[in-house]
C-alpha cells in the first residue's frame, strides 16, 4: 500500500508520544505529504483554522482528560472523514458519532491502514446530527 497516500493531508490529534510516533511512521510509510499534528483539543483547532484543507483525521478521544468532541463537530460540518482512537473500547457519550471508525488502542499499522482506506473512500461520511 506504499503511496496510497501521496499528496494527503492528515491531522492527527493525539497526546500520547510513542502512539503519535507509530502513527507518523506508518502514515510517512504509506506516502503521505503532510501530517498536522495537535496534543490538544485547542491545538488541534487552531490547526483547522490555519490549515483547514484536511483530507482525513485521526482523533483520540481522551486528551489528557479533555474530550475532543469540538474537534470531532468541525470535522463533521466541514465533511472531513476521521476516525476515532480510544484505549476504552467505543469513542463514549456522543451517540451521533457512533457511525464513525473507532481504532481500538494498542492498534497495530495494517487497522491504521484498513481505516484510512474507509475514511478515503469515494462514499460520503456522514455529518454529525
Amino acid at each position: 500500500m506504499t503511496g496510497v497516500l501521496s499528496g494527503r493531508r492528515i491531522l492527527v490529534v493525539e497526546d500520547e508520544m510513542l502512539v503519535l510516533m507509530n502513527i507518523e511512521r506508518a502514515l510517512t510509510a504509506l506516502g503521505c505529504s503532510t501530517i498536522l499534528v495537535a496534543a490538544t483539543v485547542r491545538q488541534a483547532l487552531a490547526l483547522l483554522v490555519q490549515q483547514p484543507a484536511v483530507d482525513v483525521a485521526i482523533i483520540d478521544v481522551n486528551l489528557a482528560g479533555e474530550k475532543s468532541y469540538p474537534v470531532a463537530d468541525v470535522l463533521a460540518e466541514r465533511r472531513i472523514p476521521f476516525a476515532f482512537s480510544t484505549g476504552c473500547g467505543d469513542h463514549g457519550g456522543r451517540p451521533d458519532f457512533d457511525s464513525r471508525p473507532v481504532l481500538r488502542k494498542p492498534y497495530v499499522r495494517a487497522s491504521l491502514e484498513a481505516v484510512l482506506m474507509e475514511l478515503l473512500n469515494d462514499e460520503p461520511i456522514p455529518a454529525a446530527a
